[in-house]
Formats: C-alpha cells, structure tokens, sequence
C-alpha cells in the first residue's frame, strides 16, 4: 500500500514551490490528457476545476492511502480559454490576443485520498500585459526557451516573461500554478506538513 504526499504534477516550478517549502512528497505524473477538457465554450473556472481533480483522482486510483495533490491553470481572456501554444507560431498568434489587455490565471488545486476529494481551493489572478509591437513580440518569440510553449499563455513571469507585463493582481504562488499558502494550512491541519 502507498502512502505519504504525492504531487499529480510534471510542473518543475510546482515542485519547487512544495520543495522550498519544506513538504515531504512524491511525484507521481497523472497523464490525463488536458484537450479533452478544454472545447470551446467551457467555463474557464469549471475546466481548471474538472482538470485538477482529474489529475488527483487518476493518481490517488494508482497509489492507494497516498494524499495526492492536483492542481491546474487556465487562462482566461474575454472569458474564453487561451490555450498553452505548443508552437511559436501560436505563441506569437497569443500574444497579439494579449498585448496591451487584461487576462486572468485560474488556478484549482485539488487533493484526493482513495477515491475521495478531500479539499479544494481556487486562486484567480489578473495580469495585464503591456502593448507589444511586432518587433517586441519577434524579440520575446525569438528568445523564449522551448518549456514556455506548453506554459498556459507561452509566458513564465518567474523569468523573461515578466517583461511582457505592466501590472499583475494576485497571489504570486497562485501565479505560478500552485496556490501554496492554503495548501500549506491544509496541510498543516492535516498533519502533513
């Protein structure tokens, strides 16, 4: 029988988050397939929602006692998901959509024991991007590095991509895809971290 923490996450920067922190766990990669979840017209919030406890459930399924963490982020502009790129012709098509406007990072984290959700939490936080040129956005393109094309937006503020913005509103961790000071109190009640 497993036990102990896990993290339903192949994020690097959700890991880090729980390892600076201090928090015993393990990885366990989920491999839920997020397009499925992500047509057109879905409610953004549901899809993070429905996303982070797919990610939980499938894993806590293979790691029976185990606490599993799930978590997920969408980006919602004009109410409609906008996509992680997966190319730089897309990152550049994201961008334009973005530059000069506002756009919200939905962020759920989900945790999961036997077949059971045991806590939830949703963080949402506006970020507003600066207008951007052909020229910034040729620069940013050229230079990102490949991991932001599976990033929701193609951006990482964590690094060069806080340049793209000019203000941001909200919960840094929750930014950064793990919304940590709940998760810590829960896990803190819980005896777990």
């Amino acid at each position: 029988m497993s036990a102990g923490l896990v993290l339903a996450s192949g994020s690097a920067t959700r890991q880090a988050l729980l390892r600076d922190a201090g928090v015993a766990f393990r990885v366990v990669k989920s491999g839920v397939d997020e397009a499925p979840f992500k047509h057109p017209g879905r409610d953004p919030v549901e899809v993070a929602r429905t996303l982070a406890d797919a990610k939980a459930a499938a894993v806590a399924a293979r790691e029976p006692g185990a606490t599993v963490i799930g978590a997920d982020q969408v980006l919602a502009l004009d109410g409609a998901i906008l996509d992680k790129p997966g190319t730089r012709t897309r990152l550049v098509a994201n961008l334009y959509a973005m530059a000069g406007r506002r756009h919200s990072l939905l962020t759920v984290v989900s945790v999961w024991r036997d077949g059971a959700r045991l806590w939830s939490w949703r963080e949402r936080a506006d970020l507003h991007m600066r207008p951007l040129d052909s020229a910034a956005i040729a620069d940013y393109v050229a230079a990102a590095p490949d991991d932001v094309l599976d990033c929701a937006g193609g951006y990482q503020v964590e690094g060069a991509g806080i340049r793209l913005f000019e203000r941001i509103d909200g919960d840094w961790h929750g930014i950064l895809g793990l919304p940590l000071l709940p998760l810590l109190r829960w896990l803190r009640g819980e005896g777990l971290a």
